[in-house]
């Protein structure tokens, strides 16, 4: 039995579903009795305890005959804000002057429902398509907040469990102003610090009794301001160092504080590593004959995909639909496609997304729909060589 689906209507029902992270479980429980009628096969897969429990979704159509390709994505959103400076309901979902309303219409409920309408459409037209390959989805509810036990955790279970997976699609929003401009091929890398420098505390008016931390702190930070990390690659701009606070914790206006911490980010492209900032990072530190300490993290290496039939396969499709070429880019910030891009080649593409995570966060009708005609087409032209219709 054929069954279509209305990608408006499935966006539209996603958002009324209320799900701030990590409370995705009834979104998931939705596009479960969306995806089995179609003939998918469904696991809920559950990591962590109490507020850090997060509920996922892998499912499957297919027997592993041919290619698994693989749509990723997350039904979790952030906060509306204040709700009274919303036009309506930010989970309304409703569609009005052929615009589609609530949080989560960008990021990124509306491409999920376009990617199912145009699997069920697809394998529709595609008698035994599961001959010839596999087509499946994973879907977090934790990707807006710590992605501890979201997408990281999915990919561990489908590596301990053999399930391989030839290419993936992430359905963030990757256009700025339209349709079918961009489609990430790669991400920066991010990396976190925080250098807390100590002094002498003592009264402003006695500074020779004292040693100004902050005095110190940005002798060393001064330099790292200015210093250029790199000139960029071919696939990625300059990397670059960004403080992001500076803390005292004092109030007092005559009294100089006894330390001073703060915290910057460095987004970094395929000329560095972790390691290698880090070595970076202690060395110009301990040049100075200042008392310190140095925290950091890595949460995001930065990668490039080369798979040429996946990135070709998404810009014919595009353009069928919108007669445009697309640029291939590396910018923006993180996403789960770092947690992907260790099991197979991964894309990013989805809506414009100039309007995520904002108040009356939006999206055009047509914009799905065309999105959901891409995806249709993606699906031809990726399984085209494996297909007999």
């Amino acid at each position: 039995m054929k069954i279509k689906i209305d990608p408006l209507k499935l966006a539209s029902d996603l958002i009324q579903i209320k799900s701030i992270t990590p409370n995705a479980d009834k979104a998931i429980d939705l596009i479960i009795s969306t995806l089995e009628p179609i003939g998918f096969t469904c696991k809920k897969l559950t990591f962590g305890e109490g507020k850090e429990r997060v509920e996922n979704l892998y499912a499957k159509y297919g027997d592993n005959k041919g290619p698994n390709l693989c749509f990723a994505g997350h039904v979790d959103v952030v906060p509306p804000g204040d709700e009274n400076e919303w036009s309506c309901n930010p989970f309304s979902g409703k569609i009005e002057n052929d615009m589609l309303f609530g949080r989560g219409s960008v990021d990124m409920k509306s491409s999920i429902a376009s990617f199912i309408a145009s699997t069920s459409e697809f394998l529709n037209d595609k008698k035994n398509f599961n001959n010839f390959g596999s087509i499946s989805f994973l879907i977090t509810g934790d990707e807006e907040g710590k992605a501890i036990n979201g997408t990281k955790k999915v990919v561990e279970w489908l590596e301990s469990n053999n399930e391989k997976i030839d290419g993936c699609i992430v359905g963030e929003p990757t256009n700025p102003d339209r349709l079918g401009e961009m489609i990430k091929v790669g991400r920066r890398g991010s990396y976190s610090g925080k250098l807390t420098v100590y002094g002498v505390q003592g009264h402003v008016g006695y500074p020779h009794l004292a040693k100004n931390p902050i005095n110190l702190l940005l002798e060393m930070i001064e330099p790292l301001t200015k210093i250029n990390l790199d000139d960029g690659t071919t696939e990625f701009e300059p990397s670059t160092i960004m403080i992001t606070s500076i803390d005292v914790g004092n109030n007092s206006y005559n009294v100089i504080p006894n330390k001073v911490s703060l915290n910057f980010n460095i987004r970094f492209n395929t000329l560095h590593s972790k390691e290698s900032i880090t070595d970076m990072l202690k060395k110009h530190f301990e040049a100075f004959d200042v008392k310190f300490n140095f925290d950091h993290f890595c949460n995001a290496e930065p990668f490039y995909t080369n798979s040429d039939h996946l990135v070709s396969s998404m810009e014919k499709a595009i353009n069928e639909v919108t007669k445009k070429s697309s640029i291939k880019s590396t910018t923006g910030g993180t996403s789960d496609a770092r947690f992907i891009k260790n099991i197979c080649p991964v894309i990013e593409f989805g809506l414009v997304g100039k309007l995520m995570h904002k108040i009356d966060e939006k999206v055009s009708t047509k914009d799905i729909l065309d999105l959901t005609k891409i995806y249709y087409n993606f699906l031809n032209i990726f399984f085209k060589e494996h297909l007999i219709d």
